[in-house]
Formats: structure tokens, sequence, C-alpha cells
């Protein structure tokens, strides 16, 4: 098997049992053996745990945001391409679970080096996803470049992730109910909803 192939399937075991055990559960030698290969072809490509699951952490965030991008700036209405941007996300969440889990779930881990990653792969992805909102947060009033802004990125982020979290739970909702339910309430918004301030 040439070299590049081997080091797909070490990265593709790797997300599975990082995603399924944690960080600090896994052994090296776990992954080896989900990856079919010895523990010194393995050493070969990543030369620790820490590597390897940086490695896995950044290319399944590149591809996150890849995936999900795409849609956001896609042509079409804003509300049209928010439906486009939510199903993609679920559609990420349905076709890369592990992925989603490890990416977003799997947050505890001590070490400093992962931690400071995660972090900077989050700030990034708010970063990016604001820049690529930027038409649409400026006709909200928000530069894409400030504090505010981010934060109503990072909200509509964490939101979309928490309800993929709810569908892991709930499987009999369909994708399509699922993109619905988000859009009632991101594009048409709560205030819709009659409360106990009502006329």
């Amino acid at each position: 098997m040439p070299g590049s192939a081997r080091r797909v399937r070490i990265v593709e075991a790797a997300l599975e049992v990082f995603a399924g055990r944690g960080y600090h559960a896994t052994a090296m030698e776990e992954i080896a053996i989900a990856a079919g290969v010895t523990r010194s072809v393995l050493y070969d490509h990543f030369p620790s745990k820490r590597v390897l699951m940086i490695t896995v952490l950044q290319e399944q965030n590149a591809l996150l945001v890849e995936h999900v991008g795409a849609r956001i700036t896609g042509s079409g209405s804003p509300g049209r391409r928010l439906r486009a941007t939510l199903d993609a996300y679920f559609s990420f969440a349905e076709g890369s679970p592990a992925a989603r889990r490890l990416l977003f779930d799997h947050t505890d881990e001590d070490d400093p080096e992962i931690k400071a990653v995660r972090w900077g792969i989050r700030e990034t992805r708010t970063r990016s996803v604001a820049a690529m909102l930027g038409r649409d947060l400026r006709r909200l009033g928000l530069d894409p470049e400030t504090e505010t802004a981010q934060a109503v990125v990072e909200l509509l982020i964490s939101g979309t992730d928490g309800l993929a979290q709810w569908w892991a739970r709930h499987p009999a909702v369909s994708r399509e109910e699922l993109v619905e339910s988000a859009m009632l309430v991101l594009w048409n918004g709560l205030s819709q909803i009659p409360g106990p301030d009502s006329p």
C-alpha cells in the first residue's frame, strides 16, 4: 500500500477511535490495530499521539468549513442560503458523526497544547464563517470583524450543533424537519411567538 494511502487509513482510524474514547483513553496501539498497520508504521507517519490528534482535528475542521462554506457563499436569497447551510451542517453531522463528536463534544482534554489548538480551531472557524457571512452581517448593521458579529456567529454555530446533538438522540426526526424547525427560529425569529407581553 502506498504511504499516502496508509496515512489516510491511519487518520480515518484515529478519527473513529478518538471520537469514541477521547484523547486520554486512546492508545496508539489501538489506532494501529484499527488502521491495520504496525506501531512502527504508525510512528513513521505520526511521531506522537498529540501530533496525530491535532492533525485529525485540523483536517476534519477544514472539511467541515469547506462543506458548509460552499452553501453560505452560494447563490440565492439569504433565506435560501440559510436553509442550504443548515442542511449542509446536518448532512455533515449525519454522514460524519465521529468528526462532529470529535470537533464539538470532546473538549475536556487536559493536554494544554491540544486545548490551545482546539480553541484556535474554534476561533478560526468562527472568524471564517463571519467573513463568509460578511454581506449578510453588514445588512444587519454588523461589521463581520467585530467581536459582536463573531459572537452572533458563535451563537449560530453552537446552536446548530446543539440541534445536531439533539437529533442524534431523536433519529426518527427527518433532516428536512430539522432544517425547517431551525429555519422557524433562525429566519422568522422568536419574536414571532406570542408571549406574556404580547397584546
